[in-house]
């Protein structure tokens, strides 16, 4: 397969693999833009960070990677997220995010951050996840199978589709479905 991909603006990448850099957890966050206290605060919370800030030694100031403390894998993909969306780009490459945080923090995440400060300020945001509870927020789901597009469309038409992925997720709704009556 080929083609071409263009973004007009400014790109922002949050990997699934988190690329932390040598020194404060704030450093990595800012990634040399200027500080906004606000802005920052209003980040730090969005994903989900503050309550590890709050047992840090130095707070936000402590120095990570080799020079100081290691972070947990969840901890690292809330930090390379919230530099991400520090940098107030046009267009958000989300990959995988959630993975290796619980499903309490990645709903928190998702309300605050990427549906919160990132969708309701019109940024672009191409989200790829394997967490099937998540597609009921996105606007557009695309699915991929054997290197090629086999879906687009919205998540109503997503579940009456009949792929193999609809289909697993319409039988876990209507088993969570069947427990709530119990």
């Amino acid at each position: 397969a080929s083609g071409t991909c263009s973004v007009v603006g400014s790109l922002a990448y949050a990997a699934q693999t988190a690329w932390i850099q040598n020194c404060s957890l704030r450093d990595n966050i800012l990634f040399g833009r200027a500080f906004d206290q606000g802005k920052y605060d209003r980040v730090v919370e969005a994903c989900a960070l503050k309550p590890d800030f709050s047992v840090l030694p130095a707070g936000d100031q402590t120095e990570i990677g080799e020079k100081g403390i290691n972070l947990s894998g969840g901890q690292k993909q809330r930090v390379a997220l919230a530099r991400a969306v520090y940098s107030d780009a046009d267009v958000y490459l989300l990959d995988d995010t959630l993975s290796a945080v619980d499903s309490h923090v990645a709903h928190h995440i998702m309300s605050s951050a990427i549906l919160g400060l990132l969708k309701q300020a019109n940024k672009t945001i191409v989200m790829v996840t394997h967490n099937l509870h998540v597609l009921p927020m996105a606007d557009q789901i695309v699915t991929i199978q054997d290197g090629g597009v086999h879906f687009t469309g919205e998540y109503q038409a997503f579940r009456e589709s009949g792929g193999d992925l609809a289909t697993f997720l319409n039988t876990e709704e209507d088993e969570e479905d069947d427990a709530g009556d119990a």
